[in-house]
């Protein structure tokens, strides 16, 4: 079992940056790829980015791209985002997720957190 635990979400205004963390505890070697979703009130679940096990590959939607960041630390367990250039339309509830392969798709996840909420609003 993999437990995964986002901080780092709260209110900015529109332009602002916020830094997510997600720390990862548990059998860690059934793991690889890490990822970041998003979910809005009333939309499905989508992919933000996603980076392989050694931090090496990355992939970003296309909203994500060239504004927002994503890493990791193995020493730490932990991987994040940066994002810049916060739109309003970035509102939701962020989620970190745990599989074996980088992929868009929320389904080939194996494990969640239990999310964390940014809100761009002036």
């Amino acid at each position: 079992q993999v437990l995964l635990v986002e901080s780092g979400g709260g209110l900015v205004e529109p332009g602002g940056s916020l830094r997510l963390s997600c720390a990862a505890s548990g059998n860690l070697v059934t793991i690889g790829a890490m990822a970041w979703f998003r979910q809005a009130p009333g939309k499905e679940r989508e992919f933000v980015a996603a980076i392989g096990g050694s931090g090496s590959l990355t992939d970003y939607s296309d909203s994500a791209k060239g504004r927002w960041t994503i890493s990791r630390d193995n020493a730490k367990n932990t991987v994040y985002l940066k994002m810049t250039s916060l739109k309003p339309e970035d509102t939701a509830v962020y989620y970190c997720a745990a599989g074996y392969l980088i992929r868009a798709s929320p389904g080939l996840y194996n494990y969640w957190g239990q999310g964390t909420q940014v809100t761009v609003s002036s």
